[in-house]
């Protein structure tokens, strides 16, 4: 059987496909790349300035509150002729005047505290060794105790840490003078310049909005200066009736330990109370246990009297707030700058407050007794008797 091979020879004259033209790159697609990316590194550069201004805006905000603070004694100063400066300086001075004394005395008080229960502290540990050694029937002795101690590595471990310590101990002091100083200088420029500065910034903002950032101004300056007013009249009485009881006492620097109380109390919140009573306990814990208790059932009931008696009297003019908005905004300063936000929490809130009181519109209650806390009282119906009656009529 033979085989035909057929060969099919390439049609040359088919069109052959043509190659498609490679895809071009839009003309804006570099550019904006190039726009993203330079989005992102602004983003990444704001993010680390930020960071590293986190501690100098800060110190602003603080100056800023101090400054709206003394803003009201330095009006009155310059109304009567002192120069802004002058009257700026002399509030200041007058503040460095009382907190240097403050820290003296404070300090003085605990150094000779200190001192005297280093030189009792034998005294103490023969009294806790001879009861010891009478209710537990031991045979400890006082030399073979400090012996222990003297050679105890924990003591050592911890005497040597803390030498190497002392060059980063005294770092953060100069550091702290170093905020305190950069607070100061700011604060006495937003004061002094007060006018100025806000001239400045009403230059930049139309009428319109000019009368609203002077409105809120002014209610900032009034708010702050009014928590001041009324925490400092608290902490003078604070201070003058524990400095009663512990003169009573006879605890030694009664006057000291109660501008402690006074001021650590009320300017602390939240846990100002609890700090403040500790170291007049302490101290009179050392003359007498049971006066330590005394000072400790005194400091509960005068905080019962000020948080339902005298601080709603006081602060009704001057900061009105709720204290569960008090506790709140507390709090969530606390957890956005910590101790600074603690301690501006309550005098910002309370300008919000005011300032968005004058843009929200309020209508008359109702006399319905369901906002006062009573129930609606239903009308009476029929009685049983009149009802009984009624369905013997429509039988009959």
């Amino acid at each position: 059987m033979a085989t035909t091979e057929e060969t099919i020879a390439p049609d040359d004259d088919r069109p052959r496909p043509q190659a498609q033209p490679a895809a071009r790159m839009p003309r804006w697609l570099p550019r904006a790349m190039v726009l993203a990316l330079a989005l992102v590194a602004c983003f990444q550069l704001a993010i680390w300035a930020f960071d590293q201004l986190t501690g100098l805006l800060l110190n602003i905000l603080i100056a800023f509150f101090l400054a709206l603070a003394i803003e009201p004694a330095v009006d009155r100063m310059a109304a009567r002729g002192v120069r802004r400066g002058a009257a700026t300086g002399l509030v200041f001075l007058g503040i460095l005047v009382f907190v240097a004394g403050f820290f003296t005395l404070l300090g003085s008080m605990l150094a000779d505290q200190i001192v005297k229960m280093v030189e009792d502290f034998p005294a103490y540990l023969d009294k806790l060794i001879n009861w010891s050694n009478q209710t537990f029937h031991t045979e400890l002795s006082r030399v073979e105790i400090q012996d222990s101690l003297l050679h105890s590595e924990t003591l050592q471990k911890y005497a040597k840490d803390s030498a190497d310590n002392v060059l980063d101990v005294s770092a953060a002091v100069l550091g702290g003078l170093f905020q305190v100083l950069t607070v100061t200088l700011f604060a006495f420029y937003f004061a002094a310049d007060g006018p100025r500065l806000r001239r400045g910034l009403c230059s930049m903002l139309p009428p319109h909005r000019q009368a609203e950032v002077l409105r809120a101004w002014e209610i900032a300056v009034a708010k702050t200066g009014g928590y001041l007013y009324s925490r400092g009249l608290m902490a003078l009485i604070s201070g003058a009736a524990h400095y009663i009881l512990l003169e009573s006492l006879g605890v030694p620097y009664a006057p000291a330990l109660a501008v402690w109380v006074g001021l650590i109390s009320q300017f602390i919140p939240t846990i100002g109370t609890y700090l403040a009573g500790a170291l007049p306990m302490l101290i009179a814990f050392t003359i007498d246990p049971w006066y330590a208790l005394w000072v400790f059932g005194f400091v509960v009931v005068y905080q019962q009297f000020e948080n339902y008696l005298l601080q709603p009297r006081i602060t009704a003019k001057t900061v009105d707030i709720h204290p569960a908005v008090a506790f709140g905004s507390v709090i969530a300063g606390t957890a956005l700058l910590g101790a600074v936000g603690a301690l501006i929490a309550i005098p910002a809130t309370a300008t919000l407050q005011a300032f968005l009181g004058a843009y929200i519109k309020r209508y008359d209650v109702t006399d319905d007794p369901r906002v006062h806390g009573r129930r609606a009282r239903r009308e009476p119906g029929p009685s049983a008797l009149t009802r009984f009656r009624g369905a013997l009529a429509r039988r009959g």
